[in-house]
């Protein structure tokens, strides 16, 4: 019988405890380790773990020194990436690094090279690409159904950034700002739905509502909290991303929808809608065709992404096990994360940034 995967994380706080949540659904896989240098996300991480043979470190070196680990999943803070991976690269695990791949493009580069030459699998964590609507929606626009690709638009209309240990997300010295913390998801679906390059980044961004009363050793957050951004493809699409992070109420927190010359693909988080819309000629009738992509429940209840991390870790668990591709490479991390970088650098000089004045 094929023992489990020896699971450890480094980072115990929201997104640590949902990968502990869906590692319980997976007979594949098994925690038995956490890394954290707060005692306080330690305890909570542990209370959802339910399992007293766990073992605890204080940072990722120790944990990768302990032996008691194949894999590891970095949920840590985003500016911690690149000091929490350095050991784990050395030690020779199988690595889950969380979106950002880091915050800066200098430490994406570095984590991109010391990939590939690391023997066992690197993965970069996009839920996003993962949920199963959304899944689907990509599919069927690489499947055809809408004729050529020609225009990519996505909005999150969701809360604010919540309160993390530190308050480290409210400034963008440790996030890489909102359109690289928050963002990274969307610029990667947009490579991914695309299948090509971006060229140049125009964004219009600011901090309007959220975080304006709230002080930190004197210091005003600085995250930007609504934005358009337009994203133009080396093939001449064009995408565009809708972020709005003070819509609490919307009904959908998520919608994609994809225009080709033959039809309109949308899809819509959580409702699990697909719609497709084929042209139909002026004034006449609608051929609108709406399907629904159920989620298991318990994937479901596993975590706030709508199944995503559940059916991301199955996608790991097989590239390590030798049956299926690394599906998001520490190369798509970095390009995510200068997409980002990009529409950062143009929402604060209101500008247009070519995406070759950051060397790509």
């Amino acid at each position: 019988m094929t023992q489990p995967l020896r699971f450890g994380i480094v980072g115990a706080g929201m997104m640590g405890r949902e990968h502990i949540r869906n590692l319980k659904l997976l007979p594949g896989a098994q925690l038995t380790a956490l890394a954290d240098p707060t005692q306080g996300s330690l305890d909570w991480a542990l209370l959802e773990a339910a399992d007293p043979t766990i073992a605890t470190f204080e940072t990722s070196e120790a944990l990768a020194a302990s032996g008691l680990v194949d894999a590891v999943i970095v949920a840590s803070p985003n500016f911690t990436h690149r000091e929490v991976l350095e050991p784990l690269f050395a030690a020779g695990l199988h690595i889950l690094c969380e979106k950002p791949l880091c915050t800066t493009l200098e430490d994406a580069r570095w984590a991109v090279e010391r990939a590939k030459t690391h023997d066992q699998v690197f993965w970069t964590g996009m839920e996003y690409r993962f949920m199963p609507p959304v899944a689907a929606f990509v599919d069927r626009v690489h499947g055809g159904e809408i004729g050529r690709l020609v225009q990519l638009s996505i909005r999150e209309h969701r809360f604010p950034f919540l309160v993390k240990v530190d308050d480290w997300n409210r400034f963008s010295r440790n996030t890489g700002g909102t359109m690289v913390e928050k963002c990274c998801h969307f610029f990667d679906l947009m490579r991914l739905i695309v299948r090509d390059e971006p060229v140049r980044v125009y964004c219009s961004g600011a901090m309007d509502v959220n975080h304006l009363d709230e002080r930190y050793d004197g210091q005003t957050p600085d995250i930007i909290d609504n934005s358009y951004t337009v994203v133009d493809f080396a093939g001449g699409q064009r995408a565009l991303l809708d972020l709005n992070m003070f819509a609490d109420g919307a009904e959908q927190q998520e919608e994609i929808g994809a225009v080709g010359d033959t039809a309109k693909l949308e899809v819509f988080i959580p409702s699990g809608d697909v719609v497709l819309s084929p042209r139909v000629g002026f004034l006449q009738p609608k051929q609108v065709q709406r399907t629904h992509v159920a989620v298991d429940q318990a994937a479901l209840e596993a975590g706030s992404h709508h199944g995503a991390t559940f059916h991301q870790l199955v996608a790991f668990l097989a590239a390590v096990a030798g049956v299926g591709p690394i599906q998001v490479t520490a190369d798509d991390g970095l390009r995510a994360v200068a997409i980002g970088v990009a529409a950062e650098i143009s929402a604060r000089e209101k500008r247009v940034v070519e995406m070759r004045e950051l060397g790509f």
